[in-house]
């Protein structure tokens, strides 16, 4: 098995249509005071400086695939028959995670049980586009060293927890992953600490000859 590519930190454009559209903003419909986008900046940069993007990505070789399940390198077992079709045509897929951190989530946690909600709405859309967003990154760093090997990943993303894939995985992403170099923890229920901390799969397939 690859050894796994830690990424600390992890350096990123500002998704801000993103985090707008994650507060309920539409261009084009939502109509908002300049005081009040003044005030929305003000707390997503208050936000970004609270927050420390790391992660990690790991390529695995699938070894088999059946109708509703996986087996990777290592005899790791992974029952989906979703994510068993999401990657029917990949032979490789990449696990990856990324936390924004413990700084942002205290300080979310902070404004919203008696500070300023407001602040902690704001704080909280924009860790969860940030934690979003180094997956992003993630994704892009192996794709440009994938394509020497004329080799691309998926567009799409699969999650623990979404479709039949049940979150008890996250548990295994976890440890494959050694999140806790990264200060990531995870309780009984599969959940991890801090929260704006995820994990997801992606596939490797060929690039297409035509």
């Amino acid at each position: 098995m690859h050894p796994v590519f830690f990424f600390d930190p992890i350096l990123i454009q500002t998704p801000r249509s993103k985090i707008y559209r994650r507060l309920g903003y539409r261009e084009g419909v939502t109509r908002t005071l300049s005081r009040q986008k003044e005030e929305t900046e003000r707390y997503i940069e208050e936000a970004l400086s609270l927050i420390r993007l790391t992660g990690a990505g790991l390529p695995v070789s699938i070894l088999k695939k059946g109708a509703s399940e996986i087996i990777l390198e290592g005899d790791i077992r992974i029952d989906s028959h979703q994510l068993a079709v999401f990657l029917r045509n990949c032979r490789e897929m990449i696990i990856m995670g990324a936390t924004a951190g413990s700084d942002i989530v205290n300080a979310i946690q902070e404004e919203t049980s008696g500070g300023d909600i407001t602040r902690g709405v704001v704080f909280d859309a924009t860790a969860s586009e940030m934690a979003d967003a180094a997956l992003d990154w993630i994704m892009d760093y192996f794709n440009r060293s994938l394509r020497r090997e004329n080799k691309k990943v998926l567009q799409k993303r699969f999650s623990a927890g979404y479709g039949d894939l049940l979150l008890e995985n996250q548990t295994t992403l976890y440890k494959l992953l050694q999140l806790d170099r990264l200060g990531v923890l995870i309780t009984e229920s599969c959940m991890l600490i801090p929260e704006k901390s995820v994990t997801a799969i992606t596939g490797i397939e060929l690039l297409s000859s035509g």
